[in-house]
């Protein structure tokens, strides 16, 4: 699986940006997909999740009612729509999805596959 993320940038406090990941080698259906965030100094942090195979989804409390995870109808691209962005949502994003069972990885937050990060900077 190769996953393509893009769609980071500098934003003002306050505004919005959605990040894509596209992905390719096995369909979305089987996999369950996630972003992650990682700031400067900090551990790499559990952002929301998405269920292949029944499209239910799962977000951070720290970005409940901000962001949303989605997929396209072909099933190959993931998004994080990001609203209301605070200066503490400021890092570099990373998609990724793993192979598991979708209550496994809630649990473990274990993924199998990485793309490059893509930065997020909110300004104030």
């Amino acid at each position: 699986v190769q996953l393509q993320a893009c769609g980071g940038g500098l934003v003002q406090a306050g505004g919005s940006l959605r990040l894509s990941c596209a992905a390719s080698g096995r369909t979305l259906s089987s996999l369950v997909m996630g972003w992650f965030r990682q700031a400067p100094g900090k551990e790499r942090e559990f952002v929301a999740a998405l269920s292949g195979s029944s499209g239910s989804t799962y977000h951070a409390d720290s970005v409940t009612g901000r962001f949303t995870i989605s997929r396209d109808n072909a099933k190959t691209t993931v998004y994080l729509q990001m609203n209301s962005l605070k200066r503490e949502d400021t890092a570099v994003y990373y998609c990724a999805a793993s192979t598991r069972s979708t209550l496994e990885t809630l649990r473990s937050r274990k993924f199998d596959y990485w793309g490059q990060g893509t930065q997020v900077t909110v300004s104030s």
